[in-house]
Formats: C-alpha cells, sequence, structure tokens
C-alpha cells in the first residue's frame, strides 16, 4: 500500500503546501541549500530555528509556530518559561530575517524558491519561482517607489493579473503555507533584490498595520516629502565603503567619495591589501537593514499617493545634490559619506575612533542634563547599547529638504528608521520638543538597546531645534 504523501496529515482544511513528492524534495534541497550558503553557515542556532518552522509549516502544524512552543520544543525551555524576560525565540527570529535577505541578496537569481518570515509571525511565507522568470531586465521597481540604477530610468514592468502578481500566500498563523507562483519580478542588483524582497514581504504588512494611522500627507516631517511636487530621493548606504576603510585604515571623506577615489592613499598597503579593497569595491551592495528601512517609507510613500526614487549611494554625483529634490539617506558618514556634507547643521555628529574601530556621537553644542557625547557600548551584531540620530535639514544651497536617518552601528541605524516612521511616536516626540512644523528643522538624539545585533528598546535621548539657514 503506497503511503501517504507527508503533506497529507495535517490540520483539515489546511491547503497543501506541496502538491508533488518531487516539489517537497526541491523545497527541502532549497533549504539545506540556504542553510548550507554563506548567510546562515555562521550561526547554528538560527539554521536550527529556519530548519524547525519550515519543516513544522510543511508538515501543516502552524499552530505550533508560537513564541512560547517554539520556546519549549527548539530551545529547550520550560512551559512556564518568561517570554518577556527571554527574548531568545525573538531575537533569533530577527536574525533568521536578516541571514534569509542576505541569502536571497546574493543567490536570489539562482533560486526556485523564496522563503521569507514577515515581522510579528513565525510562520514561513514561500513562494515558487518558475524557471522562465528568472532572466532579468536591467532594472526594477518597487510599490510606492521607483528603483532608479545607474544611467537609467526607472522602468515600469508589464502588469499581470492580482493572483500572479502577489508573491506570498500567507493564510493564518495557524495554517501551513501554499507555494504559488512567483510573478515577474526582474531582479537586476543586489539592492534591487533585497529591497523588493522586504518591501513585498515587509512593506506590505507594516502599511497594513499602518493602515488606520492618518496619512503622512498631513503629518510633519512626511508631509514635508509627500506633499510636494519634488521628488523624494532615499540614498541607501555603501558597506563595501566602509569595508575597505577598515581594511585599508583610514577613513574616505566625501570629498574623495565623491570624486570616486576611494583609497586615496596607498601608502603603507601591500598590493594585495589593494587588489583585495579593488575587488570588494567591484560590487555594490546595500546594507542588510537599508530594505527593510526603505520598504517602511514605502509604505508611507503608498499611504500618501506618492512615490520615492531609490538610489545606491555610489550611483550618484554631487551634481545630483544641487537641485530643489528632497532627499533621505541612510547610514552615518562612514557607510554613507554624503550624510558628511550635513555636518555643520547638526548639533550630534558622528566621530570614528579608529582605536576602537568604531563611531561615537559627538554633541557639539551640550545643553544641561546632556553629554559630550555618546559611545556606544555594543559593537556591530553585539549585545549593550548604542545611539542614532534622526535630523531633518534643508539641502545645501537648495529649496529641498533632508532626512538623516543614521546610527553609530546597523542596528542604530535600523532604530532611526523604524523610529522615524513610527508616525504616532515621531509626532508625539516633535511636540514634546516644541517643533511646531514645516519651517522647523530638528534633531533627535536615540538610545537603542540591542541584543545579539537586534534593536529592541529606542528610547529619546534629547532633541534640538536647529537653526533654518535660507535657501540661496
Amino acid at each position: 500500500m503506497q503511503s501517504p504523501h507527508p503533506a497529507d496529515a495535517r490540520t483539515p482544511g489546511v491547503p497543501k503546501v506541496v502538491e508533488t513528492e518531487e516539489e517537497l524534495a526541491s523545497l527541502r534541497q532549497h533549504l539545506s541549500d540556504v542553510l548550507e550558503g554563506a548567510a546562515f553557515k555562521s550561526s547554528h542556532r538560527s539554521g536550527q530555528f529556519l530548519k524547525h518552522i519550515v519543516e513544522q509549516a510543511i508538515a501543516g502544524r502552524g499552530d505550533s509556530l508560537k513564541e512560547r512552543l517554539i520556546g519549549v520544543d527548539l530551545f529547550g525551555r520550560s512551559p512556564s518559561y518568561d517570554t518577556g524576560d527571554d527574548a531568545i525565540v525573538r531575537v533569533t527570529a530577527s536574525d533568521v530575517r536578516r541571514r534569509l535577505l542576505q541569502h536571497y541578496s546574493t543567490h536570489g537569481l539562482e533560486s526556485d524558491f523564496r522563503i521569507a518570515l514577515p515581522q510579528g509571525s513565525y510562520v514561513p511565507e514561500i513562494m515558487r519561482i518558475p524557471a522562465g522568470e528568472k532572466e532579468a531586465p536591467a532594472t526594477a521597481t518597487v510599490p510606492g517607489s521607483a528603483l532608479a540604477t545607474e544611467h537609467a530610468e526607472p522602468l515600469v514592468q508589464e502588469q499581470h493579473p492580482a493572483q500572479e502578481h502577489t508573491p506570498i500566500v500567507r493564510h493564518d498563523d495557524t495554517a501551513a503555507v501554499k507555494i504559488v507562483p512567483h510573478s515577474r519580478i526582474w531582479l537586476a542588483t543586489g539592492l534591487a533584490l533585497t529591497v523588493l524582497n522586504l518591501a513585498f514581504a515587509g512593506g506590505a504588512f507594516w502599511m497594513h498595520r499602518s493602515a488606520a494611522s492618518h496619512s503622512p500627507r498631513s503629518i510633519f516631517p512626511w508631509s514635508v516629502f509627500f506633499a510636494s511636487s519634488r521628488l523624494t530621493n532615499v540614498i541607501t548606504s555603501d558597506p563595501n565603503v566602509e569595508t575597505v576603510q577598515d581594511i585599508c585604515g583610514h577613513s574616505i571623506s566625501v570629498s574623495d567619495y565623491a570624486n570616486r577615489n576611494y583609497i586615496p592613499d596607498t601608502s603603507g598597503l601591500t598590493p594585495q591589501t589593494i587588489q583585495t579593497c579593488r575587488l570588494i569595491l567591484s560590487g555594490n551592495n546595500v546594507s542588510i537593514v537599508d530594505p527593510g528601512i526603505t520598504a517602511r517609507i514605502s509604505a508611507l510613500a503608498q499611504q500618501a499617493s506618492s512615490a520615492i526614487n531609490v538610489r545606491a549611494a555610489r550611483n550618484i554625483e554631487l551634481t545630483d545634490l544641487k537641485t530643489d529634490d528632497h532627499y533621505i539617506f541612510l547610514g552615518s558618514p562612514r557607510s554613507n559619506p554624503w550624510s558628511e556634507l550635513f555636518n555643520e547643521q547638526l548639533d550630534f555628529r558622528f566621530v570614528y575612533d579608529k582605536a576602537l574601530n568604531q563611531e561615537f556621537i559627538r554633541n557639539v553644542r551640550p545643553r544641561d542634563h546632556e553629554l559630550p557625547q555618546y559611545v556606544p557600548t555594543a559593537m556591530g551584531g553585539g549585545t549593550g547599547k548604542s545611539f542614532a540620530i534622526v535630523a531633518f535639514l534643508q539641502n545645501l544651497d537648495q529649496n529641498g529638504q533632508v532626512l538623516l536617518l543614521a546610527g553609530a552601528n546597523a542596528e542604530g541605524t535600523e532604530a532611526a528608521g523604524n523610529f522615524a516612521t513610527d508616525i504616532p511616536r515621531l509626532s508625539a516626540a516633535l511636540r514634546n520638543c516644541g517643533v511646531s512644523g514645516p519651517q522647523s528643522h530638528f534633531e533627535l538624539l536615540l538610545q537603542v538597546d540591542t541584543m545579539a545585533g537586534s534593536p529592541n528598546n529606542i528610547s529619546l535621548v534629547t532633541c534640538h531645534v536647529l537653526s533654518v539657514s535660507p535657501a540661496h
């Protein structure tokens, strides 16, 4: 007698995850490839977590994918353990989301499947990409945004019926996940891929959660960006240039960056080091936290019936900033040198400590009860505290406005993005700071508690209302 299909023994009414033994084998092989890839190989715990939740979904046991049950089944916690004090499941899930984005940013074009873990759920979402749809033209679009590659205008791709271009079908937290054909999402660069993954899997979820809030078109400072006829550009960071600075032991000024002089001083560097740095610079990646921030901004743009233009820091030139467009820069000067242009307007400035190999924030105009500097106790990926800023400024000698979302490490930048796109919380902070409207430029200094590389508690340390310099 033939054994039952492994997907048949499941909760009644739950759709099958796979339809054939071959499809099941292909999915498990894909999972194995992900777990053996560079993104997961360094974390046994995150690999175990991903395998556990995918296997539970395959078996139709989505009802077991709850925080407490995962803690008991996977991590050996007591059934009565306090999930408030012990955040191992939440922290590991956050790390898995990061590593999935990292994996698909490198291997997305060669994958038959895509696995995602939405925020607020431990049930994985799985989609299948037909073989004929892996070839990609030169650019991509994101809901609520226009992704522009260097020397190319954003393209709007052919529209498909809704059931075809919905990338993921999620039934509920007790259901398994059904594999559905993926739409023709054209993937050109690592930036486009990671932004697309999170814009679909994360941005839509966050936008749905925020649907009941007021439109960003009427809420400052987002009203400045989305109630304007000017284009809003989101400039993602450049982690490759940050890596080169670490290897070469020097900092790249915004002047050198603008002139494409990424290794300004080769004295003292071996030929092998120079070759390594040039190899790193041949790529143009995006920080692992930038897609999440971009997806949240994209969701706000959609709510305001507006759009954003997403570009990589290394794909713009100084002349691009000499317009009246609006700009949102992600990352500190170390990871996004363009943000250094606005240092003179800032009270809270990033300083790189070469001895500690980390950035801290210097308060150049301390007020009562403020510190002259704010130094993180957590290195990137560690546990402790870090700091970040949200700054709303005027573009230099232009009429456009600038928003800086920057942290002393990636967790700090992620926290700044989360805080700035949480409209009720941001609005309350600005009211308490005495920020009254679109003529008010400001800086918010945030403290971020991190655990194993994930930002947890975000608190407002202080805020400064800045003087406005008229445009020329």
